[in-house]
């Protein structure tokens, strides 16, 4: 497993070693020793998964605190396009965007630690998303940002995403009171 560090700090891309041979694959895709040798800490307490046609966009969600939620994502099956916004109201990179493209070719995983609003856009009918989080989900600590906020101006590369009435409503960046 090899873990790289993104130019927003805590979020990491971890790359499974894969190994290939006349039967298929195999690879693991998690390890906490592992993980943890390389000073990745996380407790995941409920998993996730979610299964969408082409075009659909989820997102931006994040979890309040005291239920704030890290988040490590992957692609079973399909393709997205996965992005995050930093939340944190101290960190340089306030309302910036992470985009990177999570496939079940590539493997890759992408660790969302609290403090980020995450949403993806599915790039292949019947994409299976997969999330390990550290927190369970609460209804009353949900929070959003709106997909297509001019202020975050996030590249979906989309013009007309299939996106639920709630995520289509959620508030503009500049109305976010973060409690990161």
């Amino acid at each position: 497993m090899e873990i790289k560090c993104t130019e927003i700090p805590g979020l990491l891309i971890i790359q499974p070693k894969i190994f290939y041979d006349a039967r298929g694959y195999f690879f693991e895709s998690y390890n906490k020793i592992k993980l943890s040798e390389s000073g990745f800490k996380a407790d995941f307490i409920q998993d996730n998964q979610s299964m969408s046609s082409k075009g659909t966009l989820r997102g931006m969600h994040f979890q309040r605190p005291p239920f704030e939620q890290g988040k490590l994502v992957t692609v079973i099956k399909g393709a997205v396009r996965d992005i995050v916004v930093d939340i944190r109201k101290n960190s340089k990179f306030y309302g910036k965007y992470f985009s990177i493209e999570l496939t079940e070719q590539n493997k890759t995983m992408l660790w969302v630690p609290p403090g980020f609003a995450h949403g993806f856009l599915t790039l292949e009918d019947n994409t299976i998303f997969s999330y390990k989080c550290t927190q369970v989900y609460n209804k009353d600590s949900e929070g959003a940002i709106l997909w297509n906020d001019p202020d975050v101006n996030i590249n979906w590369d989309i013009k007309n995403p299939v996106i639920s009435e709630k995520d289509n409503n959620a508030p503009l960046f500049k109305t976010l009171n973060t409690p990161f």
